[in-house]
């Protein structure tokens, strides 16, 4: 993987990117996290494909620009990061927050994507309660007490029973929560509490759509999981059963089998639909 920043448009964008393949996936992180959350599982993809992983502004060592960041502005960046490294058309691959933004792509640019993965994702708007949430987080990191997210969200992105063995990766988010510039988080906290229900932009899209999703996520129930399942008919659904929020971490072989299984199906149901 070659480590770099190049410009996205105005931006000033943190980039790896593995340069070699005839198919590209570009792998967005999610909330608290950079690229760095992929670091173990690119090389399950790499061999087969072009992989480029990102800091989305306001997270990792990429710029911060504004108050709010947008999912619409973040796909923005998105595509001229694409532009900047000569990629026409790739499967982005979005977990939590990323695949708000991944879903941003899909509706302004679709013509840019073989598909699109939401993995740990939704495409619901946040609820009244959750934009209440993220509005105490903005508060809380405002007041300086930043620690009191990081002692709390990493673990929790962890099925419970995968925790212990999951330690180091806790340890290392919870570092990121501390390295992430306060004024970033405020931006994307911002953002998400902006973002409009995309259920109905994803049905009627024609970009091939891919759930996969976590038998023990916290954060997006089994039934919650289930329930986007049936209302997207369209989209191609894989479960990891033994897995939380965090997939490509707590069982990284099936979440590459499925993933790859996807970009290489050309429409085929990937292994262990």
């Amino acid at each position: 993987m070659i480590e770099k920043f190049i410009m996205a448009g105005d931006t000033a964008l943190h980039v790896c990117d593995s340069q070699q393949g005839e198919r590209c996936v570009v792998l967005l992180h999610g909330y608290l996290e950079s690229l760095l959350v992929w670091e173990d599982f690119v090389p399950l993809l790499y061999r087969s494909v072009r992989v480029v992983t990102l800091d989305l502004p306001g997270h990792g060592i990429s710029e911060v620009k504004g108050e709010v960041h947008t999912m619409e502005y973040l796909a923005g960046v998105v595509r001229d990061a694409l532009h900047a490294l000569g990629i026409e058309r790739c499967t982005l691959v979005g977990h939590s927050m990323g695949g708000y933004a991944a879903l941003a792509v899909c509706e302004l640019y679709p013509e840019i994507l073989d598909g699109v993965v939401l993995f740990s994702s939704t495409p619901n708007p946040d609820s009244e309660q959750k934009r209440a949430d993220r509005r105490r987080e903005i508060d809380l990191v405002r007041a300086g007490k930043k620690d009191l997210i990081a002692r709390i969200a990493p673990a929790a992105g962890f099925a419970e029973e995968n925790r212990r063995r999951m330690s180091d990766y806790i340890e290392d988010l919870t570092e990121q929560v501390f390295v992430t510039e306060d004024a970033g988080i405020v931006a994307l906290l911002g953002g998400m509490t902006l973002r409009p229900d995309r259920n109905e932009m994803l049905r009627r899209s024609s970009v091939r759509q891919l759930f996969i999703f976590g038998r023990k996520d916290g954060y997006i129930p089994a039934e919650t999981a289930e329930a986007i399942a049936a209302a997207h008919p369209q989209a191609e659904v894989a479960w990891l059963d033994d897995s939380g929020h965090m997939g490509f971490i707590e069982e990284p072989a099936r979440a590459a089998e499925i993933l790859l299984g996807f970009v290489n199906s050309d429409g085929q149901p990937p292994v262990g639909n």
